[in-house]
């Protein structure tokens, strides 16, 4: 068999291999079998050597063009068996964007935040900005300069969490009507929600806790003014119909002192068998008074030019009395059960 007829064959023998590739993987096998480096058409050129000299330039250009042929071909039919590839994963894939959606399940915002949220927006209508400040605190903000010395037994009833000797992690958050005070001079209107930290823990107390604070300062700032702000925003809180009662108490910080109760909202204070109040009528509610002179020289406010009143609310307190919860550890518990309830 000459040179001639050897090329032909590999020719036809490829040509016909080609014809039945369905795949990449067979035309990469073909690629081999005819184009690599021991491949029949590699091998055929071996046999150059034989061939008269006088012919083989003819048969170079032969080879040369079956080589171009193949390698032509192998390239059109790998590009076609892409090209069908992708179109049939087009087809499969092809999203309908007429189909209704799929719905995920939306989550909700914790009964925390949606109290904290409703009492911002209540005490914003009323003028008052919110604060923050640091959660561990120093010895000064969180004790002296709210008139509690070192040597005060309120300490004791604090149940401080210490970082170190001067530092702790604040008991409460009046430490930033400090720090707003020190910042700025009068008039003020401040709230301040935020995290607190006691070493207690029962049904009723956590050691991780949230209050809001709330500081108002201003020439002739009165008793009145406070149960007027607290009695508004009360109202919104609960309802048109809350009724509020002001007891005399005493807070370190604040002179004269009150706690205040609102009526039950149960029983409307009415129900000697009522569960929630237990027969009082009245649910404790949150601390106030106005601000200590003291308070105001550690600032450097001048007390005879201004005056101002401060309370203090647990957003615990108000979200259980809310919403009728009768465990606070039920608020940390991640129960989804508890919160899809919000």
């Amino acid at each position: 068999m000459g040179m001639k007829d050897t090329l032909d064959r590999v020719r036809q023998d490829a040509l016909a291999a080609l014809a039945t590739a369905t795949n990449e993987s067979q035309l990469e096998d073909l690629r081999m079998r005819f184009l690599g480096r021991k491949g029949e058409l590699t091998l055929a050129m071996r046999e150059m050597r034989d061939v008269p000299p006088s012919e083989r330039p003819a048969m170079g250009v032969v080879l040369n063009q079956i080589k171009d042929e193949l390698e032509e071909r192998i390239t059109q039919a790998l590009a076609a068996l892409r090209a069908a590839e992708r179109a049939r994963r087009a087809a499969e894939e092809r999203v309908d964007i007429t189909l209704p959606g799929n719905r995920r399940p939306r989550g909700s915002l914790h009964p925390l935040t949606q109290v904290i949220n409703e009492l911002v927006e209540v005490f914003g209508s009323l003028g008052f900005s919110v604060a923050e400040g640091p959660d561990v605190e120093d010895d000064y903000h969180n004790f002296e300069a709210l008139n509690i010395p070192r040597d005060h037994p309120a300490r004791d009833m604090q149940d401080t969490l210490f970082v170190s000797d001067e530092r702790v992690l604040r008991t409460h958050t009046s430490p930033v009507q400090i720090r707003v005070m020190e910042s700025q001079p009068p008039p003020v209107r401040v709230i301040v929600p935020g995290a607190a930290y006691r070493h207690d823990y029962d049904a009723t107390h956590s050691p991780m806790f949230h209050q809001i604070e709330g500081l108002m300062v201003d020439r002739r700032i009165t008793f009145a003014d406070l149960k007027g702000v607290l009695t508004l925003a009360m109202q919104r809180l609960f309802g048109a119909s809350t009724r509020l009662r002001f007891r005399p108490s005493f807070f370190q910080f604040t002179e004269p002192s009150a706690e205040v109760d609102i009526i039950c909202f149960q029983c409307g204070g009415r129900e000697a068998t009522c569960r929630v109040c237990k027969g009082t009528g009245w649910l404790e509610i949150l601390g106030s008074g106005l601000v200590d002179p003291n308070v105001f020289r550690f600032v450097g406010y001048d007390p005879e030019q201004w005056s101002g009143f401060a309370f203090g609310m647990g957003i615990e307190r108000i979200a259980m009395l809310k919403y009728e919860i009768n465990d606070i550890r039920l608020l940390y518990g991640s129960d989804l059960r508890f919160l899809r309830q919000f």
